[in-house]
């Protein structure tokens, strides 16, 4: 994804880092901080309004990687792979890949971290991610 945008939002020396096109709408951020995350909203991530503590636990729940964090120097943080790369085929949803990998496409290669959503309906427009298409098409396999 050489055209990847990324967005930053901070609370002092905590930021919280968005990926839009990794992002698969499920909500659990929604869910989990209806405080910090308001889509209606702009900016829709408001990291002032919950402590750095629950920020991390809320964001290493991501299922797709799209947040992540990083504090003072350290670079952006993933949920941490406990070396062998696991896989969930989500009912209705995307195939979840957790842990690290190389992706090879015809754009080039690139190292995913963390958790990474992958499109097994057929309707995404991020293919080979998913972009919460399922949802339209009523997917349920």
């Amino acid at each position: 994804m050489s055209d990847e945008i990324v967005k930053e939002y901070s609370k002092g020396n905590f930021h919280v880092i968005w990926k839009p096109r990794k992002c698969i709408h499920s909500k659990v951020c929604v869910e989990a901080l209806p405080e910090v995350y308001r889509p209606q909203e702009k900016p829709w991530i408001k990291p002032d309004h919950a402590s750095e503590e629950a920020l991390r636990e809320q964001i290493d729940r991501c299922p797709s990687g799209a947040l992540g964090y990083r504090e003072d120097s350290r670079a952006g943080k993933q949920p941490e792979s406990k070396g062998a790369v696991k896989a969930q085929v989500v009912k209705g949803g995307p195939l979840l890949v957790r842990g690290s990998l190389e992706l090879e496409s015809p754009d080039g290669e690139q190292t995913l971290e963390g958790s990474t959503a992958f499109c097994r309906c057929g309707a995404s427009d991020n293919k080979p991610f998913c972009d919460g298409s399922h949802k339209d098409v009523e997917f349920d396999n």
